[in-house]
């Protein structure tokens, strides 16, 4: 992943040098369950998992993790494949489903039965609770001892609908007395009658994560199984079942399970439940929302693709959990596009201005760069006419100490144009101004005062008829809570910031912007960063604004 060195590659590289693997035979997986859209949480796991298989020249599979058919669905394997294509990663010919090694899985299930290392249990969900123990006493399992032949005929039978669901399941016999509770005999085996998104109702009984997963990067000849942090305690299970499946594989590679920090977010909720629940009930707009973690709703934002990948890189892989800054995220969006994103100009909350001595019909033209930072970027024409639009904000008629835009007796620039003195205004019969009369100062254009006088505001402008007219939402946080983890799930939907999204219409920006296609960012100047929009027709969004709140 990027340059640096991390714990994983270090890992990886011992392996090589005591020559148990060349660099091309590194094998990883990206296994997604689609029950949702990728958030920026599963994009770490996603760098990882591809980065390290890049850069050794190996391979990284992108499986399904479709074991679990609940709330599974076509429409998110889809959007997962976007999203993993949109960051610059493939897969190549290595796409698969879980659920395509279901009936391998239920045939090594089988052996495990019949060498005395499962037997099926038949105590509900309650009892199976109560006999779990606690760490001074052992776990207890009234059917442990169930003769392998009565274990193996009822584990057919179940797989062929003859029980309702909760009267059995296939448990590991392993330890009871571990002090590792996923090793007390787990669950490897339960029946639901559900209907799976591919496989229909030819199953009834379904493996759990912790079964189906090491035999599925078995199968795949994985060599490293790159997961989160919480599934180390789960590694000792993984090995189990690597272990005991061993003499049935064809496959020689034995997999090996490395854990690294997960991503955690400021401001940010991960859970997929609660990003479905908002979606669900409309308090965003789809899973794209731009407010949303998603890499859709970000893609929507206008992050691109190289400022997620870099803010990954920065954030770097951990053993140990930590909390990501969101103003890192924000650092890396905007300096990603302060190098390449084209200015233009938009007036957000206009307010009119008159030019009263520049002639009615005259158009001047005058030239801006493209960007500042990229003399590459070129130079385009903006029109200047007597009437203009500046921002509401960039006016007092009543201005505060150190105002340095337009006011009463003073003098402002115009952004690459001319310098502009105030006149009088223009006021309805509520007293709120609704146009401001200026004078320009014709002789002086673009240059210093010959009189030495200094112009300490500068301020940007759009002309009133050679100007467009669009919608402008400006996007924040969407919870107001900066460590949202500290926060009871059930307590979520009371830090939504109320501000989260606010929209102006009728804004106005210069008329290059009229055949801007959506997707394509720009730097409104003194505003921020902002985008088309996909969906919503004439509509701005804004990226992230030109302060820049991260402390290196």
């Amino acid at each position: 992943m990027g340059n640096s060195e991390n714990f994983i590659e270090e890992a990886i590289d011992a392996e090589i040098a005591a020559g148990k693997y060349t660099p091309d035979e590194i094998h990883t997986r990206f296994p997604p369950e689609p029950n949702g859209y990728l958030h920026i949480g599963h994009c770490k796991a996603l760098i990882i998992d591809f980065g390290t298989a890049k850069k050794y020249g190996g391979r990284c599979n992108l499986r399904m993790d479709d074991t679990n058919p609940t709330k599974e669905d076509a429409e998110y394997v889809d959007a997962i494949k976007e999203d993993i294509h949109w960051l610059g990663f493939d897969w190549e010919d290595r796409f698969y489903y879980g659920s395509d090694y279901f009936e391998k899985t239920y045939e090594l299930a089988c052996h495990l039965i019949e060498d005395g290392y499962a037997y099926v249990c038949e105590l509900s969900a309650e009892e199976f609770a109560q006999y779990r123990g606690d760490l001074t006493h052992p776990a207890v399992s009234p059917y442990r001892d169930r003769p392998r032949e009565e274990s193996l005929d009822l584990f057919h039978r179940m797989r062929a609908g003859e029980f309702p669901e909760g009267r059995y399941m296939l448990r590991a016999k392993i330890d009871l007395e571990s002090g590792n509770f996923n090793m007390r005999d787990p669950v490897l085996y339960r029946i639901r009658y559900i209907s799976h998104h591919r496989q229909g109702t030819s199953w009834c009984i379904f493996p759990m994560y912790d079964l189906a997963h090491p035999i599925q990067d078995y199968i795949e000849g994985v060599t490293h199984s790159l997961c989160s942090l919480e599934y180390e305690i789960h590694r000792p299970l993984y090995d189990w079942v690597i272990e005991h499946v061993k003499p049935y594989m064809d496959t020689p590679v034995v997999p090996r399970q490395i854990e690294f920090a997960r991503l955690n977010l400021t401001y940010t909720v991960m859970s997929k439940r609660f990003l479905r629940y908002l979606v669900e009930n409309g308090i965003v707009d789809g899973w794209d929302d731009p407010r949303m973690p998603t890499l859709c709703g970000l893609r929507r934002r206008g992050y691109t693709p190289e400022s997620i990948l870099d803010f990954i890189d920065r954030v770097g892989v951990a053993k140990v959990d930590s909390m990501a800054e969101l103003e890192l995220l924000e650092h890396c969006v905007r300096e990603d596009l302060s190098a390449k994103a084209e200015r233009r100009v938009a007036v957000i909350e206009p307010l009119r201005v008159i030019i009263d001595n520049f002639p009615d019909e005259k158009v001047e033209y005058f030239e801006l760069p493209n960007n500042p930072l990229d003399e590459s970027a070129g130079k385009r024409s903006v029109a200047f006419t007597r009437e203009i639009y500046i921002e509401k904000s960039d006016f007092a008629l009543m201005p505060p100490p150190k105002f340095f835009r337009l006011k009463p007796d003073g003098e402002v620039r115009l952004m690459g144009s001319y310098i502009i003195k105030y006149v009088s205004s223009e006021t309805d019969v509520d007293g709120n101004v609704t146009a401001v009369h200026c004078t320009a100062d014709i002789e002086t254009g673009c240059g210093m005062p010959a009189d030495g006088r200094k112009i300490k505001g500068t301020i940007h402008w759009v002309s009133v008829p050679e100007s467009i007219s669009a919608d402008v939402i400006y996007y924040d946080k969407l919870f107001d809570t900066r460590n949202m983890n500290e926060i009871p799930s059930d307590e979520y939907v009371n830090h939504l910031n109320p501000d989260s999204a606010v929209k102006y219409t009728g804004c106005r920006l210069e008329k290059a912007l009229s055949d801007a296609e959506a997707g394509v960012r720009y730097q409104f100047v003194r505003n921020g960063y902002f985008v088309r929009d996909t969906r919503l027709p004439n509509t701005y969004n804004r990226i992230v604004g030109l302060k820049d709140g991260y402390k290196k």
